[in-house]
């Protein structure tokens, strides 16, 4: 049984939520996403680093989120461009490391680079790893780990010899531990395929808030929960 104080190495969440609540308040869908990107996760990043969190995943952008309207795609893709660009620089003077999962290559071109380049200037920061998954999802990521395990030149393991830590080390999440604590926000009780792979032992939080009203004080409802659970791994 895990200590009652254990903090999580990894906490990931499914951001469920920004439309609904757009709606409850009378404003455009958009402002759901805005207010995430603007008010939410910066604090939450900071909050969960000091609670001595080492990595946070937010699933920001699924495969099939491209099949919503055009209109809202089109404005999320702005506020992507705003986030990168200011909240990130801020993360990254705050000592956060910036990593990303998901298949970048449908972005635009000015997107995915200023994806790599904010990768690459924050490498070296150790206050924690902010993990954002865009265009992810864990059935692609599964199918682009197969791919990359077949073309990968200096792979001779036998597909029936490869064990589970060798085909870790093709997947998006290489060097990220798995995720002991999942919240989906919003109140539905599903993974939507996030993290398929990873999320075969991870804790499970549904709350019935959206993401817009996830405070550091409800991240602490959430660790609070995880450590009254008991962690058996099967046994």
């Amino acid at each position: 049984m895990q200590p009652s104080n254990h903090i999580p190495t990894h906490i990931a969440v499914i951001m469920d939520g920004n439309r609904r609540w757009a709606r409850v308040h009378g404003l455009p869908i958009l402002e759901g996403h805005r207010k995430v990107a603007n008010d939410v996760l910066e604090p939450l990043i900071e909050h969960a680093a000091t609670r001595g969190v080492k990595y946070m995943t937010f699933w920001a952008f699924s495969t099939e989120n491209w099949n919503r309207a055009e209109t809202e795609v089109r404005g999320i893709m702005m506020i992507f461009r705003h986030v990168i660009k200011k909240r990130w620089a801020r993360l990254h003077e705050k000592g956060v490391r910036i990593r990303v999962i998901g298949d970048l290559a449908k972005f635009p071109a000015d997107i995915q680079k200023s994806l790599n380049d904010v990768i690459e200037q924050t490498t070296n920061n150790t206050t924690i790893t902010a993990v954002f998954a865009l265009n992810y999802g864990g059935r692609d990521e599964i199918l682009r780990a197969i791919e990359t395990w077949r073309a990968n030149p200096k792979s001779q393991i036998p597909i029936s010899k490869l064990t589970q830590e060798e085909f870790s080390n093709f997947l998006d999440s290489k060097g990220i531990p798995d995720p002991e604590l999942i919240i989906r926000t919003g109140g539905e009780q599903r993974l939507s395929g996030f993290l398929l792979w990873q999320s075969e032992y991870s804790e499970l939080y549904f709350p019935t808030w959206f993401m817009p009203e996830f405070t550091p004080e409800k991240l602490d409802e959430a660790i609070g929960e995880y450590q009254q659970r008991k962690r058996r791994f099967g046994k």
